[in-house]
């Protein structure tokens, strides 16, 4: 095998091993607003953790965040706004991003 093909290799490995970091990040950030979004619904226990798992799904709908955002907003009912999910789910993102890095060090 050449350097080039090495080379080639590691990127590959690199970015498949990247995109399935940056999945589980997303993963864990919309278990985090699920779980956010129960408490304001007065879920707790296994009825929050139930539809954490419900928020964590919507995600599968389309590409990108908005299909979560629109169903935690709508099952909030009023309780906090699409701009509200928004900015609590980025900052979730920033925290879970965080964790795992300070778990891979």
């Amino acid at each position: 095998m050449s350097t080039f093909d090495e080379r080639e290799a590691a990127f590959e490995a690199k970015f498949a091993h990247d995109e399935e970091t940056k999945f589980k990040a997303e993963a864990r950030a919309n278990k985090a607003l699920g779980l956010w979004a129960a408490e304001l619904q007065g879920l707790s226990g296994d009825a929050a953790e139930e539809y954490a798992l419900t928020v964590i799904k919507a995600d599968f709908e389309e590409a990108g965040h908005e299909d979560v955002v629109r169903k935690v907003a709508a099952d909030l009912d009023g309780k906090a706004d699409a701009d509200a999910i928004r900015a609590k789910r980025a900052e979730l993102l920033s925290a879970v991003k965080a964790d795992m890095t300070k778990a891979a060090d």
